[in-house]
C-alpha cells in the first residue's frame, strides 16, 4: 500500500524540484488515488487544469511501486503531446524525487501502437508493389522519394545506436513516406519469423516495458490490449487514465473498421503477384461488387440482411477467404504473407460487416474525396472497458471534465461502471486553482435565434464581428461546421478591419496555432480539434466564441444508434448520449479560455437553448463556474474594459 506519508514526500519533493507551488486539490488528487491503488475502488478525478493533475497520480504510483518491486501500473493518454510531456519531463521529475525519497529507481518506459515504429523488413527490403511505386530508385529524387531515403537512413542509424526508431524522433515526413518503413499490426510477421525480429524496434519497445514498473501507453493499445487477451501491453497492477474525457470515443475508434471499394482493389491487386487464377481476378471483382452495393445503398445505417449492401459484404468476404486458402503455403516469401495477412484483414472485416450483429452499427457514408464507405462500429463499448480492464485491475481516470451535468454518473455509465451490476467507484473533484467568477464571463445571447440546419445566420454573423471587435481581437472561435467556421471568418475578414482572422483549413493546423499565439489581437477559427486540442493561456485568447451547442449530427448512424439502445433499455437517450456529448465538448471548449491565474475574458454561446430548453441547466452544470449573463452589453462591455487595462 502506498501510504499517504511516502506519497506526501515524493509528491512534496517533486513540487520543488520543479520549482512549483503546492496546490491543495493536487494533495487530496494524491491521496485519493493512494487509496484507489491499495482497495481497488476505481476512481474518477476531475481536477481542472492547473491543478498539476500529472503528479497527482505519479506520486501515489511511484510511493506502491518503491513499496513492490514487482508491480507495475500502465498510464494512459489520449494524445502523443501528454505522452510526451509525461515521459520527457513529468516522470523524470518524479522519478528522481521517489529516489531521493526512498533511495530507489523506478524505471519507466513507453509503448505505442506498431505503426509508430520503423519496420526494419519495410526499411532493408522494402514493401513491394506499392512501395517501388513510390520510390523506384533509392536515389529517387521526388519529395516523396527522399523522405523515404532519409527515413531509411534514420532507422539504421536508430538500429545501431539506441535499438528503437520511434515515428516522434524521425526526420520530417508525410504519411504517406511513413508507410513505406512501417508495417501495419496485420501483415507483421512476427519475430519468430522475420528475418529481422531479433532487432525488431517493437519488441525492443515491448522488451524495455516487461522490464520496467510504469509503462506509458495510449488509449487505443490499451483498447487494442484488451481486445486481443493482453497481447500489447505486460501485465500491470493498476492503470491511470488521463485525459479519461476521451475514453470512449479512442476505444470505439480502435474498435471500429472501414471498407472501400479502393481498399478491396488495392490489396487484390496486391495478391495477383501470386494468385493469377480466377480466385485473384475473384477477388478484384469484389471491389467493383463492392462498388454496386454501396451505390444502391442509401447513405445511413444497414440493418436489411437482404440489402444489396449486405450481399455485397458477403461477396466480398467469399472472395477474400479463397485469396488468403491460395495464398498459404509461401512462408518463405516475406511478401506473399504480408499479402495473405493483407487479404485476411479484407475477410475479417468482411464477415463481421455481413453478420450485422446486434452489437455493431453498420453503415454507408460519403467521403468528401473518393466516394462511398461502408462503416462498422461497437454500439457500445461499456461492456469491454468492464470487463477486460475494470474488472481485472483498480483504475483512476482522471481529466478537467469528468462532471457532466454536475455529477460523474454519466461518464461511469458510459465505461460501463453502471447499470444492472456496477462495479465499486466513486468520484471526486478536487477543484481548480482557478476563480472562474471572478476571471471569466459567460455570456449567452438569449435575443438571437435558434440555429437551424441552413447555416450560421446573418444576426449571429453580425454579433461574432461585434464581440471580435470589442475584444480586439484576441479570439478563439470554436464552431460547430468548417462552413461556419469559414462563413464566420469571411464576414469578420470584412467587418473587422485590421484584424488577423486565421481559419482552419488554411494552413496546417500546427502553423495557424503559431500565428495565433505570435499575434496577440489575431483570432483563430476552427471546429472539433480547436475544442479540446488548443492550450493558449495569456492575453492571445480573450475571447472564445462558440457559436451552437455541440450535439452530435442528427443523422450521425453511430449516435443515432446508441441513443435508441438506451430508450429500448428504459432510460433518456437524448440525454445519456446526446446532451452528455454536448456537455463534455461543452466543457472542453470553454475551458479554453482561462487557462493560468491571470487569464481573463468572457466565454460567448450563441445559442439561446442553453439557458431557454429544459436541458440547459445540464449543460451549464458541465462548464466552468463562469458568472453568467445574456445581456451583450454587459459581455461587449467587459471586453473592451479589458482591452482599455491592457493598452
Amino acid at each position: 500500500m502506498p501510504t499517504p506519508e511516502l506519497t506526501g514526500r515524493i509528491l512534496a519533493a517533486a513540487i520543488r524540484a520543479i520549482d512549483g507551488d503546492e496546490r491543495p486539490g493536487q494533495t487530496e488528487m494524491a491521496t485519493e488515488v493512494a487509496r484507489t491503488i491499495d482497495d481497488g475502488e476505481h476512481l474518477l478525478v476531475q481536477a481542472g487544469t492547473g491543478t498539476g493533475k500529472s503528479l497527482g497520480y505519479l506520486a501515489p504510483a511511484l510511493a506502491a511501486l518503491s513499496e513492490n518491486p514487482e508491480g507495475r501500473v500502465v498510464i494512459a493518454t489520449a494524445t502523443l503531446a501528454l505522452q510526451a510531456q509525461l515521459a520527457n519531463k513529468d516522470i523524470p521529475a518524479a522519478v528522481a524525487a521517489c529516489e531521493q525519497v526512498t533511495g530507489k529507481v523506478i524505471k519507466h518506459a513507453v509503448v505505442k501502437g506498431r505503426s509508430n515504429y520503423a519496420c526494419l523488413l519495410r526499411v532493408r527490403e522494402g514493401g513491394g508493389v506499392e512501395q517501388d511505386a513510390l520510390v523506384p530508385d533509392p536515389a529517387a529524387t521526388t519529395a516523396a522519394g527522399a523522405e523515404v531515403v532519409a527515413l531509411r537512413t534514420w532507422a539504421e542509424e536508430q538500429a545501431i545506436a539506441h535499438g528503437l526508431a520511434d515515428r516522434d524522433d524521425a526526420p520530417s515526413h508525410g504519411p504517406q513516406s511513413w508507410a513505406q518503413v512501417s508495417i501495419p499490426v496485420r501483415e507483421c510477421l512476427g519475430a519468430q519469423r522475420c528475418p529481422f525480429g531479433n532487432e525488431c524496434f517493437v519488441e525492443a519497445s515491448r522488451d524495455r516495458a516487461r522490464g520496467s514498473q510504469l509503462v506509458v501507453t495510449n488509449h487505443a493499445l490499451l483498447a487494442i490490449d484488451a481486445l486481443h487477451g493482453g497481447t500489447a501491453l505486460p501485465e500491470y497492477d493498476a492503470a491511470v487514465i488521463d485525459e479519461a474525457h476521451e475514453l470512449v470515443a479512442r476505444v470505439t475508434g480502435a474498435a471500429s473498421v472501414e471498407l472501400s471499394p479502393q481498399q478491396v482493389e488495392r490489396v487484390a491487386k496486391r495478391c495477383l503477384t501470386w494468385l493469377t487464377d480466377e480466385t485473384g481476378l475473384a477477388f478484384l471483382d469484389a471491389a467493383d461488387t463492392l462498388q454496386l452495393g454501396l451505390d444502391d445503398a442509401e447513405v445511413g445505417r444497414v440493418l436489411d440482411p437482404d440489402a444489396a449492401i449486405v450481399a455485397a459484404f458477403r461477396s466480398v468476404r467469399d472472395a477474400a477467404r479463397k485469396a488468403v486458402s491460395g495464398l498459404g503455403g509461401g512462408e518463405e516469401d516475406p511478401d506473399r504473407r504480408q499479402a495473405q495477412a493483407a487479404a485476411q484483414e479484407i475477410f475479417d472485416i468482411a464477415e463481421r460487416m455481413a453478420g450485422l450483429s446486434e452489437f455493431d452499427v453498420i453503415w454507408v457514408s460519403e467521403r468528401e474525396r473518393f466516394g462511398r464507405q461502408a462503416n462498422c462500429a461497437p454500439l457500445t463499448v461499456a461492456g469491454l472497458l468492464r470487463n477486460k480492464i475494470f474488472d481485472e485491475h483498480p483504475v483512476v481516470l482522471t481529466s478537467a471534465t469528468l462532471r457532466i451535468g454536475g455529477d460523474f454518473t454519466a461518464v461511469a455509465a458510459s465505461m460501463g461502471l453502471e447499470g444492472k451490476d456496477p462495479a465499486p467507484w466513486r468520484g471526486i473533484d478536487v477543484g481548480s486553482p482557478f476563480d472562474y467568477r471572478r476571471q471569466g464571463i459567460l455570456y449567452v445571447a438569449k435575443h438571437l435565434p435558434p440555429p437551424h440546419r441552413d447555416g450560421i445566420g446573418p444576426e449571429i454573423l453580425a454579433e461574432i464581428a461585434e464581440l471580435v471587435w470589442a475584444a480586439g481581437g484576441r479570439t478563439l472561435g470554436l464552431f460547430a461546421s468548417q462552413r461556419a467556421a469559414e462563413t464566420a471568418a469571411v464576414h469578420c475578414r470584412i467587418q473587422v478591419p485590421g484584424r488577423t482572422i486565421l481559419c482552419q483549413g488554411d494552413a496546417h493546423l500546427a502553423e495557424l496555432t503559431r500565428a495565433f499565439v505570435a499575434d496577440d489581437e489575431a483570432s483563430l477559427f476552427g471546429t472539433l480539434s480547436l475544442w479540446q486540442g488548443i492550450d493558449v493561456p495569456g492575453d492571445t485568447c480573450r475571447l472564445v466564441i462558440i457559436d451552437k451547442i455541440p450535439f452530435p449530427r442528427p443523422d450521425d448512424p453511430l449516435m443515432q444508434a446508441r441513443q435508441r439502445a438506451v430508450a429500448e433499455s428504459g432510460g433518456n437517450g437524448f440525454m445519456a448520449v446526446a446532451a452528455t456529448h454536448a456537455g463534455l465538448l461543452l466543457a472542453q471548449g470553454s475551458g479554453r479560455l482561462i487557462r493560468t491565474l491571470s487569464d481573463r475574458g468572457v466565454v460567448a454561446v450563441l445559442d439561446p437553448r442553453l439557458v431557454t430548453a429544459r436541458y440547459g441547466s445540464y449543460l451549464r452544470a458541465s462548464m466552468p463556474d463562469f458568472w453568467m449573463t445574456t445581456d451583450s452589453e454587459t459581455a461587449i462591455t467587459a471586453l473592451r474594459r479589458l482591452g482599455a487595462e491592457q493598452s
